[in-house]
């Protein structure tokens, strides 16, 4: 189940480099390879940097603490080489799956629900059909992989199953982990913990942190709050798959990445935090709105463009320039929302 590799992270797979168009996490990037390769030639700089200090930083050290410097690091970003240790700690997920030895393996033995099957069975051509490690037909195809973690997830968590958006979730954290049983617990991590209620039938966390974000536009952007308060409903409608695909296929692989990080170590507030970066840095687009069509192209468009590819950029005013908006969202909004989501305190929020 491991598939743990070296290999340069700037690359794309080793049995692919026939393809100039497909990225390191293989993915086939025909319509913006130039501009997505102009980005990385930049930002490989950045990530040499990071990698050198984060090995430095975990050298000889059995665990990963939880301090003002790791959290320092983990804003700046996670190398691709040290992601799957990095969440699997922050989240507790390692701690997870070291107390529940061969829990994993047995979810797998035991006998499964047949619509189960079918219904997850039914979203594998859906997954990922750009990425060349999840084509039916790849020789180390991903599939397989996915299809295991998503029914072990939906026995293991029965008052959830499946829904369609796990899918796109698993598949990046087999993408980083390259590990079946990691990929597990990090979803029982995510689903269960960080976003509780988010993949239920009612989807009760999710609709009210789309409430929520509507409460903090109010305090950060008040006439796009006064705008968005002529639609009833109009966070679902624009902001419902940013958060229940966790902005994956919203924004660009290393971004979303990027968002991962500081989700994993943070909480669920970094959600709210990446989308005030966008509604802020895009009001004067969305006050021309004149319809609700209008309202809804503008959310669209603005998750694409140089502002979002550019991940190192686009994640630097996601802390310090929001940073209250982080505090007024642990202090007043959480009593909206249902408990345990394991969140921190924020009461070291300002000396990172």
């Amino acid at each position: 189940m491991d598939r743990e590799a070296e290999g340069d992270a700037t690359q794309p797979p080793a049995h692919h480099k026939d393809s100039d168009r497909i990225d390191h996490y293989g993915f086939e990037r025909h319509h913006d390879f130039e501009s997505y390769k102009e980005m990385m030639n930049e930002y490989v700089a950045v990530l040499n940097r990071r990698s050198m200090r984060w090995s430095k930083l975990l050298q000889d050290k059995p665990n990963v603490d939880k301090n003002l410097t790791v959290k320092r690091y983990v804003r700046k970003g996670v190398p691709n080489e040290h992601r799957a240790r990095i969440w699997m700690a922050a989240s507790g997920a390692q701690e997870q799956m070291e107390s529940k030895p061969g829990y994993y393996q047995s979810l797998l033995a035991m006998e499964h629900d047949a619509k189960l099957k079918e219904t997850i069975h039914t979203d594998m051509h859906r997954t990922f059909p750009d990425n060349i490690l999840f084509k039916s037909r790849a020789e180390e195809g991903l599939q397989k992989d996915l299809f295991n973690v998503l029914l072990a997830y939906g026995h293991h968590n029965q008052a959830v199953g499946y829904c369609q958006g796990m899918n796109f979730i698993a598949g990046y954290l087999i993408i980083i982990t390259k590990d079946e049983e990691k990929s597990f617990w990090l979803m029982d991590a995510l689903l269960g913990r960080i976003l509780p209620d988010y993949y239920s039938p009612a989807m009760l966390g999710l609709r009210t942190d789309h409430e929520v974000l509507g409460e903090l536009v109010k305090t950060k952007a008040p006439a796009v709050g006064q705008l968005m308060a002529q639609y009833p409903g109009i966070w679902t409608l624009v902001v419902s798959r940013w958060f229940i695909c966790l902005y994956i296929d919203i924004l660009p692989i290393e971004t979303v990445l990027r968002i991962w990080d500081c989700l994993f170590y943070e909480g669920s507030k970094v959600l709210f935090r990446v989308a005030l970066t966008l509604i802020v840095h895009h009001q004067t687009e969305i006050l021309r709105a004149r319809s609700l069509p209008d309202v809804c192209a503008c959310f669209k468009q603005m998750t694409c463009g140089s502002f979002t590819l550019d991940c190192h950029t686009f994640m630097q005013p996601t802390h310090p320039e929001l940073r209250q908006a982080s505090i007024y969202f642990t202090s007043t909004c959480r009593e909206f929302k249902q408990p345990g989501t394991g969140l921190t305190s924020d009461e070291d929020e300002g000396k990172a």
